[in-house]
């Protein structure tokens, strides 16, 4: 197996099925699996921010930084991989509040929500999810079946599991995603 690791603000697809794509310490960040069965394609997203506006310096050059951008793009590579929305299986995790203790910011809470919205939107239903909370979480999906895993401080995490199998597909994309 190829490990391939997913920093803070980016994202990988990949159609390996001996591929399994990492991400670490997701506190207020967000990670967005993706995976299409049929093809076998697979894809993650770490995500920090909920949204590109106002920030201030070139959000174009790192758009897998938010989730407005980074969440939309993320699918595009993964449809140019031969995946398709009426299969796919979307799992999240993070957007826990662990350095904001008196909740000022609510980055995490803010992620998760705008996170929702973008999917919700473009007709696309989240099969499992493991947010909020305190602590940081580290996951990982084998993009040749799909299993995603969770580790939460501690603790070997479970996986994740597909309970339904495909996702059926819903009322179409919104323009750009």
């Amino acid at each position: 197996m190829s490990v391939q690791i997913v920093g803070i603000g980016d994202a990988l697809v990949s159609r390996d099925p001996g591929s399994v794509l990492v991400t670490y310490a997701l506190g207020s960040c967000v990670a967005v699996a993706i995976h299409d069965p049929v093809v076998q394609v697979g894809g993650l997203l770490h995500f920090m921010l909920p949204e590109s506006k106002g920030f201030s310096g070139d959000a174009k050059a790192v758009p897998f930084k938010f989730a407005d951008t980074g969440i939309p793009m993320l699918f595009h590579e993964a449809y140019r991989l031969g995946a398709e929305k009426a299969r796919m299986v979307v799992r999240v995790a993070g957007g826990a509040q662990v350095l904001d203790d008196s909740g000022v910011f609510n980055i995490g809470k803010r992620n998760v929500v705008a996170m929702r919205k973008i999917l919700w939107r473009a007709g696309v239903m989240i099969q499992n999810e493991a947010v909020g909370g305190t602590v940081s979480r580290t996951v990982r999906l084998e993009v040749g079946t799909g299993k995603f895993w969770l580790r939460e401080p501690g603790a070997q995490g479970p996986e994740l599991a597909c309970e339904t199998g495909w996702m059926s597909g819903g009322g179409g994309w919104l323009s750009g995603f």
